[in-house]
């Protein structure tokens, strides 16, 4: 890396609400990156957003889900699969009913970070 390229620890981006530098040592490796890549192009299709941003707000059955963001059972079905594959969502069976809600509190956040991210203004460049 060039004098000019390098980049200084105070320099380097810090977690939320901290003031230590993220390690160095911390870089993603390929293949952790490939999978990274793979997950967030689930997340590329605005329908699976709204269907998250439901479960966000509580466990709903397929019927329930279609009606909240107005698509067929069957698309919604499809796309639960899809999420369920990613482990972006799962489901619980009570009786003949089955309830999907987010998988954890990771996917709540990741939710709510990019919520609150894009509601933010932006920030004027000088």
């Amino acid at each position: 890396m060039s004098e000019n390229a390098s980049v200084n620890a105070q320099d380097r981006p810090t977690p939320k609400n901290s003031t230590t530098p993220l390690p160095m040592q911390n870089i993603l490796s390929v293949e952790k990156a490939q999978r990274m890549a793979e997950f967030f192009s689930i997340l590329g299709d605005p329908n699976r957003w709204r269907i998250l941003s439901a479960l966000a707000l509580e466990e709903m059955r397929v019927r329930d889900l279609a009606e909240a963001v107005e698509m067929t059972e069957s698309a919604v079905s499809h796309q639960l699969r899809i999420l369920r594959n990613t482990r972006l969502v799962s489901y619980r069976k009570r009786g003949r009913n089955v309830f999907y809600c987010l998988k954890d509190h990771h996917i709540f956040n990741l939710y709510r970070d990019v919520s609150e991210h894009l509601d933010e203004p932006e920030e004027e460049v000088i």
